[in-house]
């Protein structure tokens, strides 16, 4: 392990059968849930851990931040609702409508409320929650593949307990749901670290955004280029983060552990590898403070499934093998059958020009920004 991490209390696992059932029915992500549990399940990792069995939440509790028409039009919806109606709520090209839609939203809202209520509790210092991470959910309506937004239900539920919760967010994507949330607020600040291009979505994130009103300084984004690499990530997060955390002082942090930017995703932005991805997760939760890990994007499926594998395991301080076990998924991973994901040969484009200039932006601003409260 990079980082030496204690636990006062096991690590809580979020799981279960309707969960896997339900999210491999998503539309964009067809199967990405059980190829991910199968994969840790097949190191017996989940032996390590609490499992959290979640509860689907309401429609009510749903709307602690989606609208209620929104969540009224995925409760009605049947094969004779009407397409306008849909489309005003997103549920069209990137989030076409599916059956036992809201059953699966109620479930995957559940599951981080959950996951949250755990650490408010003290249950446990970290738990993992790789069914959720859907940051680009609007309040009235979907985007950008999701269907909701549980990194902000499940960062207002914590802020029931914790006065200051930070949330990072490594996916590809900028995590523009999220920081729209609270980008008034002081109470949460929002880190992300994603591809940052014009005509690239969202389109948010870009360095000079950092919040406005009382939440100036609390939204830190470093967008980076094409190319970006596992050393570029750990450069920029040891540069910037534990300045960040040390300032803010977060009473909890949620992480949202988009995999789309590995290498291998058809995306091609990206030349992450899991180690990368686990580096960064094993810093955060070495501050000790109590942290929910969530999944997010990640199209190359067996990929994704060798990330959040390799991060639970780490995390767990638990060395698995590089061969990957035989399984009812095994023949998706060959022609190699390893964890190991090689980089490529993408050229990063994040020069140290360009990473001086986005170190220097960024520290004044946690520097001058964020108060001491």
């Amino acid at each position: 392990l990079l980082y030496t991490i204690k636990f006062e209390a096991m690590i809580g696992f979020v799981t279960s059968t309707e969960l896997i059932e339900l999210t491999s029915c998503i539309p964009k992500i067809k199967g990405r849930s059980d190829l991910v549990s199968s994969l840790i399940d097949a190191f017996q990792l989940p032996e390590k851990m609490d499992i959290i069995d979640p509860i689907r939440i309401s429609g009510l509790q749903l709307t602690e931040f989606h609208s209620k028409d929104y969540i009224e039009a995925l409760e009605s919806y049947n094969d004779e609702t009407d397409k306008e109606l849909l489309q005003k709520h997103g549920l069209d090209y990137d989030c076409p409508p599916f059956v036992r839609m809201f059953e699966t939203v109620c479930a995957i809202g559940g599951s981080s409320i959950d996951a949250a209520e755990a650490l408010a509790l003290k249950l446990y210092q970290v738990v993992v929650n790789w069914f959720g991470g859907w940051h680009h959910g609007q309040p009235q309506k979907a985007e950008g593949f999701c269907y909701l937004n549980d990194c902000v239900l499940a960062i207002k539920y914590l802020r029931n307990t914790f006065d200051k919760v930070m949330y990072v967010d490594l996916d590809l994507h900028h995590g523009n749901g999220v920081e729209e949330a609270f980008y008034h607020s002081p109470h949460v600040l929002t880190y992300s670290v994603h591809k940052f291009e014009t005509g690239f979505y969202p389109g948010s994130g870009e360095i000079h955004s950092i919040g406005d009103g009382k939440g100036r300084g609390y939204s830190i984004n470093i967008p980076l280029r094409d190319g970006a690499s596992d050393s570029t990530l750990k450069r920029v997060l040891d540069a910037t983060l534990p300045l960040v955390i040390r300032k803010f002082s977060p009473d909890a942090i949620v992480c949202q552990c988009g995999a789309d930017g590995i290498a291998g995703d058809p995306h091609q932005a990206f030349s992450y590898t899991p180690e990368g991805l686990s580096y960064v997760t094993q810093k955060i939760v070495s501050f000790q403070k109590p942290t929910l890990l969530l999944g997010g994007g990640g199209y190359n499926f067996t990929n994704v499934a060798r990330a959040w594998t390799q991060i639970t395991a780490d995390i767990l301080g638990e060395s698995i093998p590089d061969s990957i076990p035989d399984h009812k998924h095994f023949c998706d991973y060959g022609p190699g059958f390893e964890m190991t994901i090689t980089p490529g040969n993408m050229k990063d484009l994040n020069g140290e020009e360009y990473l001086s200039e986005v170190y220097y932006i960024t520290m004044n601003v946690t520097k001058c920004s964020i108060k001491l409260y």
